[in-house]
């Protein structure tokens, strides 16, 4: 079934999307935080990690997929994007609406479409923005225009990153990461992984993505959320639950990181990473 190309820029108002601390919790859970992070798993004073900011609109992500005909099979997603405005608070009830601004025709290689998500509080203000490229693998040749090409963003060549952090992810944690709401059965189901190409379930790539942000906190934000202004990836790679993922950033300028996730056996599953932060 062809792209529904009538989805660009029309407005999609989601479901008000809300939540309690036990939301918060368990997102930091599915993540791998534990007691060595209790700021961010006990109800005490608790603080909110900053890629939290992708799971309000994640609900009303697949009743877009379905308007725009979009292949759940051949569906991964390509780039995420997460710009905070205000500290996301422990509970509460989010609004959100999405435009879907473009749509690119990249030949045999699929088709790419462009979501951009805007997140407000139960006051009507902005707490934060979500851009979600999506890649469907079986949606290109459709005759429309190919887009710009995205600048490379690499590491300070022959320099040293100035963090590494190494976090080894559970064989269960696709099973306890799609309970803060992706349940997309690609994460969980081997039939379903091998009818996408996979010989088992590979682990989300916002799981992934939680993982680098942990990594980045407590490294160059000394554990404060309200430090994150930005953070930026591509997923280039699939990762399988019980890898081990490696995240390191360099510093290019006051504020501004270069980060990338790489696996235990060298291969980058996050890259073009930026990362900008209040110094």
């Amino acid at each position: 079934m062809a792209l529904n190309l009538d989805v660009v820029g029309k407005k999609i108002v989601f479901e008000p999307y809300t939540y309690d601390q036990d939301t918060v919790i368990l997102y930091a859970l599915g993540i791998g935080a534990g007691m060595d992070e209790l700021p961010f798993v006990y109800e005490k004073e608790l603080k909110v990690f900053p890629t939290f900011a992708v799971i309000p609109f994640g609900p009303g992500l697949f009743p877009f997929i379905k308007e725009s005909n979009i292949n759940l099979f051949t569906l991964l997603h390509g780039e995420q994007k997460i710009t905070l405005h205000k500290p996301i608070p422990p509970a509460g009830t989010i609004s959100s609406v999405a435009v879907c601004e473009s749509i690119w025709d990249k030949g045999d290689k699929g088709a790419v479409v462009t979501l951009k998500v805007e997140s407000r509080d139960d006051k009507g203000e902005l707490l934060f923005e979500n851009v979600a490229l999506l890649m469907d693998r079986s949606g290109g040749n459709f005759g429309g225009e190919r887009g710009p090409k995205s600048d490379a963003v690499n590491p300070p060549e022959g320099k040293d990153p100035l963090f590494s952090v190494s976090y080894t992810t559970s064989k269960d944690q696709a099973v306890l990461y799609r309970l803060s709401g992706d349940k997309n059965p690609l994460h969980i189901d081997p039939e379903f992984a091998k009818m996408g190409g996979f010989d088992r379930p590979i682990l989300h790539g916002l799981c992934s993505y939680g993982y680098a942000g942990r990594a980045i906190l407590h490294s160059i934000c000394g554990g404060d959320p309200e430090k994150m202004k930005s953070f930026h990836v591509r997923f280039k790679g699939v990762v399988f639950p019980g890898d081990t993922l490696t995240t390191e950033g360099w510093k290019i300028e006051n504020g501004r990181y270069v980060v990338r996730t790489t696996t235990q056996d060298g291969r980058e599953v996050l890259g073009n990473g930026l990362v900008l932060i209040n110094e």
